[in-house]
Order: structure tokens, then C-alpha cells, then sequence
């Protein structure tokens, strides 16, 4: 077998290139027809996805809302670039430029969705402002919530999520191809919705952020919002929605790349990871039985409870690597990555760890048990040489994980 840790990064990039956003709108496309459609594409792959359906659309307007890093000049559309995770004024003003196209729409939208949306659309509702919601945003993201939790309370706080963008479009027809960073797939949850149903109510709202400990530290504004009673909307225009690329696919993809000089196989964990990082460290370790590639897909949490750099991916890296060793585990690496190429408010993937991780640290003097508790995974890894730096991959079907065992 080559390299382990190069054996690994390959295998990462086979599940990330499975959630190539152009390929996935173009095979949508086949077979569809438009008439002139207006495109709305909003998402980390927005710049991707609408390139790709300019080429068999003849749109009549297209309008693209990305992170800054995805952001780049597509002719013949208008890209904006806004800030994710926590929005800005920028993604306000795009939020607004797509309510403007939407009203003057002359009967066909195509929209197309992908993750990181729900920060970059933000549009306040009436009497909550952008400080405010970006306010939300930082509590959900400290608080340890999972992204149906933090997108339920979003589409309650937006005139464009859970259906918002569906209703404003409204008489025209609307058909939305979804890049899914949800491990469910479930389409209320991915981008917050622009074009489906809410996932719950206010009240379900307020519930989740209860349970989270969040509730007491929102704005007013907020809190007043989703105690408001609310005037029945009726129901939904109907429309038309397909998954074109998704995390499981994308695990699928990584098994199809493995393998090769490994006795015992390739082994597929059946369930998505989910929860707290370290419970999902203890669930990896756990399914290392024998040698072979164990392959993993997912999006964990970190409750935030110190003051350091870092992101999931990269915390997860090191509370395996820390485990590894305590349980005596040896010939091992062990990768997590965010597919988009961004993990938290930095500038990596994830983390690329092994059986000398631990030393390298020790030797660089860092002690492992102060990052962690200061959620500080991104030092700690630069210490060790020991960062996944992919750069922006232009997609996000959330997270993938690699574990080989010689």
C-alpha cells in the first residue's frame, strides 16, 4: 500500500469529488426544458452549480450568492459574495437583490441550492435586525446544536427560508436542484429551505433553543419574534425538487477508492456520525477491530467552551488521535475533513493524525488536554504538522472520515 497518509487524502478527495456540483446539475438537467428561466443559486457550489446550468439553460437572468472564498466573476450573471458562518451586511444586500428578480420573475425559476445558504441569505424578519440574527447565529454555533436545530430556529427568523423564497416567487414555476450538506437529506433542513416547507414551528423554535441553554441570551428582538402568534400563510405553491449530490453518496465514493494492499477490506459504517465529538471518537475507535480502511460520513458538534481556533473536523482529529492512544492502537491514520474545505473559521479541512501525533505535540510542547478544553484543535495540529489543507473545494456535502489500519 502506498503511503497511509497519502492513501488517506485520496480517498477524501474521491468523496468530494463525487459531490462535484457541476456534474451533479448537469446530469439533473438531461432531459429537462426551460423557457428562459430565471436562476437563482445560492450556497458554497452557487458559482459552480449556475456555471453548469448556463450551459444547457438559456436563463434569462442569473443570480449567484456565495461565500467570499467560492466568490469569483461569471459572465453573463451577478455574483455576490457574502460571509458564512455568521452573515454580514453583503449577504443582506443579496438577500434583497434576490427578492427584487423574484418579484419581477416571468415564469420559471430554477434555483439551486447547496449548503451554507441559510448565512448567506440572511433577511431578517420585521423588527429583527442583521446584529441580531448574526447574534443567533454565534449563540446556535457556540451552543453545541445540530444544523436542523440551528436551521429550524433560522427559517422563523427569515422572509426567504422555509418556503419564503418558494412564496416570493409565487405565480412563477419553480424547480430546485439541492446539493445536500444534511446528513438526513432532508430537504427543510439543507440551505434552511428557500423553496420547501419549515421544519417545525415558533414554538418549536423556542423549544430547541431552551434546550440548548440559548434562549435566555437572545436579542430581545428575537425573542419577542418567536413568541408572536402567527397568521396562517396557507399552504406552499407546489414546485418541484431533486437531490443531485449528497454525504452518503459521497461515502459510497470514498469505498469505491479504497482498498488495495489491505488484508482485511474496506469497512462502511452503516449510520451517519452525529453528536458531540467525543462520543463520535469513541464510536471510530470502537469499530477498529482488525486492519483495513473504516470509512465514515457525518457532521458532529462542538459546545464551545474556551476561547481557541478551531472546528469540528480538527477537534475530532485529535480526540481520536488522544483515544488511539489510550486504547494502545498503533499503525493508524486517521483523517476528518469538512468537504468544502473549511472547518470552523479557519483556513483547513480538518485534521490528517496518526499513532505520532501524540509526541509530536509533547515535543512541541503542547499539552493536549489545555487545547482541548480551550478548543484549540487548530494550534495543536499546526504544532504537529498535522492540519488537512485543501483549500475551498467549491462544494459541501458536509463531513467525510478515513481511518486506515496497517
Amino acid at each position: 500500500m502506498s503511503d497511509p497518509r497519502h492513501h488517506a487524502l485520496q480517498i477524501f478527495q474521491a468523496g468530494v469529488a463525487q459531490a462535484d456540483p457541476a456534474q451533479a446539475v448537469v446530469k439533473a438537467l438531461a432531459g429537462r426544458r426551460f423557457h428562459n428561466p430565471l436562476v437563482i443559486a445560492i450556497g458554497k457550489a452557487a458559482r459552480t452549480m449556475a456555471e453548469a446550468a448556463m450551459q444547457h439553460v438559456d436563463a434569462d437572468m442569473v443570480v449567484v450568492v456565495t461565500n467570499y472564498e467560492n466568490a469569483s466573476p461569471l459572465e453573463g450573471a451577478e455574483v455576490h459574495a457574502a460571509s458564512h458562518p455568521v452573515p454580514d451586511i453583503q449577504g443582506a444586500r443579496a438577500a434583497l437583490r434576490i427578492e427584487q428578480v423574484l418579484a419581477h420573475a416571468k415564469g420559471e425559476v430554477l434555483a439551486l441550492i447547496s449548503g451554507g445558504g441559510s448565512a448567506l441569505l440572511p433577511a431578517p424578519v420585521t423588527g429583527v435586525s442583521l446584529e441580531d440574527k448574526a447574534e443567533v447565529n454565534r449563540l446556535l454555533l457556540a451552543s453545541g446544536a445540530d444544523i436542523v436545530t440551528m436551521n429550524l430556529v433560522r427559517q422563523h427568523l427569515s422572509r426567504l427560508k422555509g418556503g419564503g423564497l418558494l412564496r416570493a416567487a409565487y405565480p412563477s414555476k419553480v424547480t430546485t436542484l439541492v446539493l445536500s450538506d444534511v446528513v438526513s437529506d432532508d430537504f427543510r433542513a439543507i440551505a434552511s429551505g428557500p423553496t420547501v416547507s419549515p421544519i417545525g414551528s415558533p414554538q418549536d423554535a423556542v423549544a430547541a433553543l431552551k434546550a440548548f441553554e440559548v434562549w435566555d441570551h437572545l436579542p430581545a428582538s428575537v425573542r419577542a419574534h418567536l413568541e408572536q402568534v402567527v397568521p396562517d400563510m396557507g399552504a406552499l405553491p407546489d414546485s418541484d425538487i431533486e437531490l443531485v449530490g449528497s454525504n452518503s453518496q459521497s461515502v459510497a465514493a470514498m469505498a469505491r477508492a479504497a482498498g488495495g494492499g489491505v488484508t482485511h477490506g474496506v469497512h462502511v459504517f452503516p449510520v451517519p456520525l452525529e453528536g458531540d465529538v467525543a462520543a463520535a471518537a469513541e464510536v471510530i475507535v470502537d469499530c477498529v477491530t482488525q486492519n483495513g480502511i473504516y470509512l465514515f460520513g457525518g457532521e458532529t458538534t462542538v459546545k464551545l467552551k474556551g476561547d481557541g481556533l478551531g472546528g469540528r473536523n480538527q477537534e475530532l482529529a485529535l480526540r481520536v488521535a488522544q483515544l488511539a492512544d489510550a486504547r494502545g492502537l498503533t499503525d493508524y491514520v486517521f483523517l476528518s475533513g469538512g468537504t468544502d474545505g473549511r472547518d470552523g473559521p479557519t483556513d483547513a479541512a480538518g485534521g490528517l493524525v496518526d499513532d505520532g501525533t501524540l509526541a509530536r505535540l509533547r515535543a512541541a510542547g503542547v499539552d493536549l488536554d489545555d487545547v482541548l478544553a480551550r478548543n484549540d484543535s487548530y494550534h495543536a495540529l499546526k504544532a504537529a504538522g498535522d492540519l488537512l489543507q485543501i483549500g475551498a473545494t467549491g462544494t459541501n456535502v458536509a463531513d467525510l472520515q478515513v481511518l486506515i489500519k496497517a
